[in-house]
């Protein structure tokens, strides 16, 4: 069984995409979470393509939220569209990557994931709050590669 097997439970996978869900219940904005066995090049590029090929760029605001993890590299990454970087704090991205890598150092790799969703939610919320008509534009599964 590889890494990537092993890296989260069927249940704590259904943890994350309900945490999806609950973050996305009051914000126009999405987020998606992409796990992959290794990354042989640069994460941060890498993430960047996993965006565009999941279609995050073509969200109506421009504020979809990635969190990437290449988990043999042990490398995580949260990439935000322009939207959302126009209008978060200097500190948002780097504090919610604080929060993750906390829980990944002690294996708990589920909770870091759901803590991160939950803070880029409470984020996008306040400033790309819910509407009428609003649609789901992306799925809330956790892809793979």
């Amino acid at each position: 069984m590889s890494n990537l097997e092993n890296f989260l439970t069927a249940s704590e996978e259904e943890a994350i995409v309900a945490a999806i869900r609950d973050a996305e219940k009051d914000t126009s904005g999405e987020i998606r979470v992409h796990i992959e066995q290794n990354c042989d090049n640069d994460v941060y590029e890498h993430a960047m393509e996993v965006f565009h090929y999941l279609k995050m760029d073509n969200t109506r605001e421009q504020n979809g939220v990635l969190i990437y993890v290449a988990v043999d590299k042990k490398a995580f990454v949260i990439y935000g569209d322009k939207g959302i970087n126009n209008v978060v704090g200097k500190d948002f991205w780097n504090t919610t990557r604080d929060t993750i890598a906390s829980h990944f150092k002690n294996g708990q790799f589920a909770l870091g994931l759901i803590e991160g969703i939950k803070k880029a939610g409470k984020e996008l919320s306040e400033h790309f709050p819910w509407y009428h008509g609003n649609t789901d534009e992306l799925d809330n599964t956790i892809s793979k590669g």
